[in-house]
Formats: C-alpha cells, sequence, structure tokens
C-alpha cells in the first residue's frame, strides 16, 4: 500500500516510519524540517499549514492511508499558542480535506489524554464530557470531531487513538509527560534527574512500541468491527515515584528529586489517571504487551546504546 504520514520527523514518527517499512509497504514520510533519507521511505518536506502544498502531496502520492501525526505537544503549545491552533487545528483540517477531494480510503488520527479536564472518573471511559486545559487538547479535541464530521458528512473512513503519555527512545516533543524518559536518561548520563512533576503524579503512559502497533492494529482492523471514531488505549499508570523505582532497579545509584514546575504540573493534574479501554480492546483486540517495568528493562538498554553513539537527548 502507499502510505503517507505527516509529522513523520517526530517521536512517533521514527518508529512508525521503520514498522511501515518493514511490513512492505511504499512509505512518504514528510516533516516541517528536511529529514535524512532511510531505507524503504522517501521524505518530503511538508508545513501542514499551506493548504495548497497538503492537496499537492495528497494529489501526487495518491495514499492508501494517511498517519497524521504532526502537532505541537502540550507544554510547547502553551508557550506558543497561535503555532499549537495552526499547526493542529487547521492542519488537521486541511489534511481532512484533501483525503476527501482525493477519496483518501483511510485517514489516521492520533489524539490524546489532553482532551481531558480535571473531575473526570477514574479510569476515564471514552465518552465523558471533554473540557480540556491546554491549547493542544482543545485542537486534540477538535480534530477528534472533525473526524467524526468527516466520517459522517463524507463516508472518509476517520480512525484515531487517545494516546496516554508515549516514552520511547528518542527526543522527546515538548510534552508534559517528557518527566518520565528524562529520568531514565539523565539517570544513565548524569546519575540524576530533578523532575518537573510532583512525585505523587500519576497519569496514563505507554511504551512506544506499543503505540505504534495500536495504530497499525486500527489501521488494520475491518471497517465493521469498528462502533467508534476514535478510541482510548491505555498500559499503565504509574506515580512518578514508581517510575523512579524501576529506573533505580535498571540503574543501581541513581538519585531522582522533584521540583515541580506550575505550568507543566498544572497540565498533569487536570488529566485523568487511568483510562478505560474496553472499546477499544473488543472493538479491534487492542491489549498492550509492555508494563512499567518490561519498558525499564528494554528502555534502559537503548538510551545506553543511543547516548554511547553520541545522541543529543536534549532537555
Amino acid at each position: 500500500m502507499n502510505i503517507l504520514l505527516t509529522g513523520a520527523g517526530g517521536q512517533i514518527g521514527a518508529d512508525l516510519v521503520s514498522a511501515l517499512v518493514a511490513e512492505g509497504h511504499r512509505v512518504v514520510a514528510t516533516d516541517l524540517r528536511p529529514q535524512p533519507e532511510r531505507p524503504g521511505a522517501t521524505w518530503k518536506q511538508l508545513d501542514v499549514t499551506h493548504a495548497g502544498d497538503v492537496d499537492a502531496i495528497i494529489h501526487d502520492v495518491r495514499p492508501d492511508v494517511v498517519y497524521h501525526l504532526a502537532a505541537i505537544l502540550s507544554a510547547s503549545g502553551e508557550r506558543n499558542p497561535t503555532l499549537a491552533y495552526e499547526v493542529n487545528q487547521t492542519g488537521t483540517w486541511h489534511l481532512l480535506e484533501a483525503c476527501r477531494r482525493h477519496a483518501v480510503p483511510r485517514f489516521i488520527y492520533t489524539s490524546s489524554i489532553a482532551v481531558y479536564g480535571p473531575g473526570l472518573p477514574d479510569p476515564c471511559p471514552d465518552d465523558v464530557p471533554l473540557h480540556p486545559t491546554t491549547m493542544y487538547g482543545v485542537t486534540k479535541a477538535s480534530g477528534e470531531m472533525l473526524c467524526e464530521y468527516y466520517a459522517k458528512k463524507h463516508g472518509l473512513d476517520c480512525r484515531g487513538v487517545r494516546f496516554p503519555g508515549l516514552i520511547s527512545a528518542s527526543l522527546p516533543g515538548g510534552g508534559s509527560t517528557d518527566y518520565a524518559l528524562f529520568m531514565y536518561v539523565d539517570g544513565i548520563r548524569r546519575g540524576g534527574y530533578e523532575s518537573f512533576a510532583r512525585a505523587d503524579t500519576r497519569v496514563p503512559l505507554m511504551y512506544m512500541p506499543d503505540g505504534v502497533r495500536a495504530l497499525l492494529e486500527l489501521a488494520a482492523a475491518p471497517r465493521e468491527r469498528l462502533a467508534r471514531t476514535i478510541y482510548n488505549i491505555a498500559a499503565f499508570s504509574p506515580r512518578a515515584d514508581e517510575i523512579a523505582a524501576s529506573v533505580a532497579r535498571a540503574v543501581p545509584g541513581v538519585t531522582i528529586t522533584y521540583a515541580p514546575d506550575p505550568l507543566r504540573q498544572s497540565i498533569l493534574d487536570s488529566w485523568p489517571r487511568a483510562l478505560d479501554d474496553r472499546n477499544a480492546r473488543a472493538d479491534w483486540g487492542w491489549r498492550p504487551r509492555y508494563t512499567l517495568d518490561a519498558m525499564t528493562d528494554d528502555l534502559v538498554p537503548k538510551i545506553r546504546a543511543l547516548l554511547a553513539g553520541g545522541a543529543n537527548l536534549a532537555h
């Protein structure tokens, strides 16, 4: 199949491109910044805020599936809400319009727990009032509604997931759960880390291999099995100090301290502590494979290898 990705140079894209190439697809990966060519994938520069450029690349590639990953994340979006709106809101609309005009068979949308607001039940189900507290969350909630609109109004096969915070051995993109990854990164390279989240902070998290597999499985699911457009998916929901304990088990002598940042802590406190993903499990067989400690065992050697190779996993 012909596959097109937006925002492919980000945290999810690096692993998703590799997985799609491994499955034998013809992959066109796009990003605002030029990327080095990788075996099996063609890279093109694309600014999703430019409607004409979006339409042209959809016309040229004629993708069977579009994975829409391009976004400005929560903490970065609060520093520049205008940019977050343009990329996340306007960019999503441009993609949906181009897919409608060129009859793209399938559109995969990546949403987030940032669509939720405070005061919701734990675990939080799919269908609750959405009162996001960040521009990122506002635009992701609106993107979900746009997907449902295009599915009902135009018959576009839109399907998507609400991701927990994602952790991987790659540079994060300015999200509010970055503290979790840097417990590993700084724990290994510096022997310690000062977390911008409180020790008792508990939010849903997921290891990237599970996140990539969820996108692939949802994209491959028969349309008749899907009762909804957007699905919660869940893996584990540790406290920050439980992540620190898992890191300490794999990196002896590490010291994790806590100095909460008011902005990012307020964002974290507005999210549910756990997600109810029973609909994804029932409709397309979703099951996570990684627990917190299983992630730690897999992640620590990867970060050591990246740091030994000179990778710049900077804050």
